[in-house]
């Protein structure tokens, strides 16, 4: 064995490796983004195929169909990415798999980086698929290669729910020193059940209730599930995941006393544990972040076999059903759990950290675009709708150039039903090259089908730049080759019947302006292809300055644009050593003060 420092998502593909995954499927979303990143790094060392797909549901149903062969496959996503994947997941569980699938869903408490804060476990209890949930990288990793096992146990997808701190921390994990390339030879063996007629699904679904209880009883033997005795002590913990690493921490602060319960598979709960240790305490207290997924299941149990020991966590409102735990707050619900009133701290407490609004990066050309269409919309009353990327911060100010933010691709959808209620106002659509691959593009044929009178935008900056720079179609590359074919988005919009169509630069104000004011005016959906590459991946040019003798400090560069490379020194303003040489201030500076 060989020691090596992993973050979690590095984990979870190793473990997918060894397990002899042969198909890898995913969408770019933090925190899940490093997981397909690290396979497709490694894809052709080990002879796997590794892809980074349109969207979420492309990515599983990509999956699923290597797994009706009987290859052990993988798709990846962020917790909101299951939403557009709910489709063909549903209907997965019941005509079911062949070949292990293991479903990575990253969730994030918080939330950090995501729209919302739902927790997958719910998902899969919906689905009635099983989840399994690590407390480390190391964990992660033995779980992956489990998951395929049980999928295959099962004949379903398995759900492993890394959070957060899981995908993002790092540990040293031990690993083999040479990998096996266990590859199952693939064949697709034809089969009415693979076919959900309605008939198949009311016959399935009865399958599929029965594989609840052999998934908690395969779960029940399950090595992640660890029961904890501590002799004497009349409580007992029952810990989910992450939070596991915070209850330990917690009684070792306190000094407290009790018997712990780690649970690694908290849907379906495996009962033999949890009824073992109801045998050792008189009261329970679940801590689990977000639902109380586990802490039902244990008031379920209670009642089936009519245990009158006291069930705390999220019902009694001891613990929160919102945010991120740590070991503070965990160690706050067991203080209160225990009656305690909580330990006066022994030194003064550490301020509240300082907040820092998100800022689009210096150089970003999506600031020009934003500004370039607030200024072709001056004087009238429009709506800017807006969609899921970087340029989701447009709405803070001083750009103010985001009315409306929901989900990805939802900008254009959002602006035509803004136009139906609303005919007499503009709408402005503005979305990302790679969200308009992921699911922008049927909004746009429904807009064009159904006329709505709107502008949309697309930001092209050549990349998947919030989520670190992954390829999309319109790049010419894949995850495991630099070359590859380019969808052209200028044809893409035409072909879907689009009348108004310009592609322009948005550092070329004045061009891009005449663009924009055009596509405003025209009559029925017009498209806008602002094309320029992220800031993040070019080479800084020659950086601007501002000359104090000609600046009459009106404020322009700094109210207009929100650069964060433009500040204030002395009262007048400065540009700072992060310009990057875009150019836009100095052509918005009517008093020309700005140059090279």
């Amino acid at each position: 064995m060989v020691v090596k420092l992993l973050m979690g998502n590095e984990a979870i593909a190793h473990g997918a490796i060894e397990a002899g995954v042969q198909v890898a499927a995913a969408y770019p979303g933090t925190p899940s983004s490093e997981v397909l990143g690290t396979l497709a790094a490694m894809a052709g060392e080990y002879g796997f195929y590794a892809e980074w797909s349109i969207n979420e549901k492309a990515a599983l149903e990509t999956a699923a169909g290597a797994s009706l062969a009987g290859a052990r496959a993988l798709a990846a996503m962020k917790q909101v990415g299951l939403n557009v994947a709910a489709d063909p997941l549903m209907s997965l569980a019941y005509i079911g798999v062949k070949g292990g699938l293991v479903l990575v869903v990253a969730d994030d408490p918080g939330p950090h980086s995501s729209q919302t804060e739902q927790d997958t476990r719910k998902f899969a209890q919906f689905a009635k698929l099983p989840v399994l949930d690590p407390s480390n990288p190391a964990e992660a990793r033995e779980m992956t290669k489990y998951a395929f096992v049980l999928s295959e146990k099962l004949l379903l997808p398995v759900i492993l729910r890394p959070t957060t701190r899981t995908c993002h921390a790092c540990q040293n994990v031990e690993l083999p020193e040479n990998i096996q390339k266990r590859r199952s030879p693939a064949s697709f063996g034809k089969n009415p059940d693979w076919v959900i007629f309605p008939s198949l699904s009311a016959r399935k679904h009865v399958w599929l209730n029965r594989q609840q209880k052999a998934a908690g009883d395969i779960l029940g033997l399950s090595p992640f599930n660890r029961l904890e005795i501590n002799e004497g002590a009349k409580a007992g913990i029952i810990a989910c995941g992450l939070s596991y690493n915070y209850v330990r921490e917690a009684l070792r602060l306190t000094g407290l006393k009790a018997s712990v319960l780690k649970i690694g598979a908290p849907y379906p709960l495996p009962a033999p544990p949890v009824l073992e240790l109801f045998k050792h305490a008189e009261r329970i207290l679940v801590i689990e972040e977000q639902e109380p997924v586990v802490e039902d299941q244990v008031i379920s149990l209670a009642w089936q076999h009519r245990l009158e020991s006291r069930i705390s966590g999220k019902h009694d409102r001891l613990a929160p059903r919102e945010g991120e735990f740590n070991v503070d707050k965990v160690k706050a619900i067991i203080e209160k759990f225990f009656d305690l009133q909580p330990a006066p701290a022994g030194e003064t407490p550490l301020p509240e950290l300082p907040l820092r609004t998100p800022v689009l990066c210096a150089g970003c050309p999506h600031r020009a675009s934003f500004y370039i269409f607030k200024e072709a919309a001056r004087g009238t009353d429009t709506v800017f709708t807006g969609d899921i990327g970087c340029y989701t911060l447009g709405a803070i100010p001083p750009i103010n150039a985001v009315d409306t933010c929901l989900c990805m691709g939802a900008s254009v959808t959002m602006a035509a039903g803004l136009h139906r209620a609303e005919p007499g106002r503009r709408q402005v659509a503005f979305l990302g090259d790679s969200t308009f691959f992921h699911s922008g593009v049927t909004g746009l044929i429904n807009a064009v089908y159904n006329r709505a009178d709107i502008t949309v935008v697309i930001l092209d900056n050549r990349t998947t730049a919030m989520t670190g720079h992954q390829p999309h179609p319109g790049m010419g590359a894949t995850a495991m080759a630099g070359d590859g074919t380019s969808v052209d988005i200028a044809g893409l919009v035409k072909a879907c019947g689009v009348g108004f169509v310009r592609e322009v630069d948005p550092f070329d104000l004045a061009e891009a302006g005449k663009a924009a004011r055009a596509a405003m005016e025209h009559s029925g959906p017009a498209v806008v292809i602002m094309r320029r590459d992220c800031a993040a991946l070019v080479k800084r040019s020659r950086p601007y300055s501002i000359s104090s003798d000609d600046c009459v400090n009106c404020g322009a560069c700094l109210e207009d644009l929100g650069c964060p490379a433009i500040g204030k020194l002395d009262a007048l303003p400065v540009i700072n050593t992060s310009c990057t040489g875009c150019g836009v201030c100095s052509q918005i500076c009517p008093a020309k003060a700005i140059r090279r």
